[in-house]
């Protein structure tokens, strides 16, 4: 019974304050030493942009991309918040990355804490490292040939598009729940998209619990906020365990509800849209 109840919960955690401590990004500046390339174009290009552009940098000062991924193995994550990960995977949960990262980054860093396998997708930038080891960062959408057109989010990334994706897809799988965790103002767009019913929990003094705040009418879902790892733990696991058991309750009544539905004509489900997302192998 747990575990059917369990697939029915899909979980979507930011990757940067919300699975790690730090920004990825600023972490990775900083311990390359590249911070005043950064500061002097950060009022000139798209941060996506400027990220790749900084790898750029990395690469001309002779440093490899295995001096980019020692940098992140440096990372700090909250043990609470690695022993979260692998409670909701134990449970059945469907364990989502939706981030403004890059694939490198969040891959270099799961890996090395021993959570990759828990995560049946990462919809983040690409990136890739070519043959003279060389790290580029790519937009996850293309913001000059196809903008998404969402003025809340940054333009290379709506996180709200890729919500409204993912719920397509649930549609399809027969999953039921969404519990969203995030820190950041691109995490307020996908938060407008939760349902009655889902849960959003934001990191409490960070810009997305701030907006949500200031505009609580407009979100649907339970708002739970947390403030570090041992908050995140503890409320992730009692909302699991919750929604579990009603789920438990409901799938007890499938059989006398399968009964009530025979002769009754199956209502078509619409195709999901196209999810660009990375495709975790275990």
């Amino acid at each position: 019974m747990e575990s059917l109840a369990g697939r029915g919960i899909v979980v979507v955690l930011d990757f940067d304050r919300t699975i790690i401590e730090p920004d990825s990004d600023d972490w990775v500046v900083e311990e390359l030493g590249v911070t005043a390339a950064f500061s002097q174009l950060l009022a000139t290009m798209p941060w996506n942009s400027l990220m790749d552009r900084m790898m750029k940098e990395v690469h001309e000062q002779g440093k490899s991309t295995e001096d980019i991924k020692e940098a992140l193995r440096r990372v700090a994550i909250h043990p609470k918040i690695v022993s979260a990960i692998k409670y909701a995977y134990s449970r059945g949960c469907d364990l989502r990355i939706v981030s403004d990262a890059n694939t490198v980054f969040i891959e270099t860093i799961l890996e090395h804490v021993g959570i990759k396998e828990c995560f049946s997708e990462i919809h983040t930038n690409p990136a890739y490292i070519d043959r003279e080891d060389r790290l580029h960062i790519c937009p996850y959408v293309d913001f000059d040939s196809c903008p998404h057109g969402c003025n809340l989010c940054p333009p290379n990334m709506c996180k709200g598009r890729i919500i409204e994706r993912i719920q397509a897809s649930m549609m399809k799988e027969g999953k039921g729940t969404v519990i969203y965790l995030g820190d950041g103002k691109g995490d307020f767009c996908p938060s407008l998209k939760l349902k009655v019913g889902d849960f959003m929990m934001p990191r409490k003094g960070f810009p997305v619990w701030d907006l949500i705040s200031q505009n609580r009418e407009l979100v649907h879902a339970q708002v739970h906020e947390w403030t570090d790892g041992e908050e995140l733990n503890s409320t992730l696991l009692r909302l699991i365990d919750e929604t579990m058991s009603k789920n438990s309750s409901s799938i007890q009544l499938l059989p006398a509800a399968a009964d009530c539905m025979l002769g009754t004509a199956a209502t078509a489900v619409p195709d999901a849209l196209p999810l660009p997302a990375l495709k975790v192998g275990h």
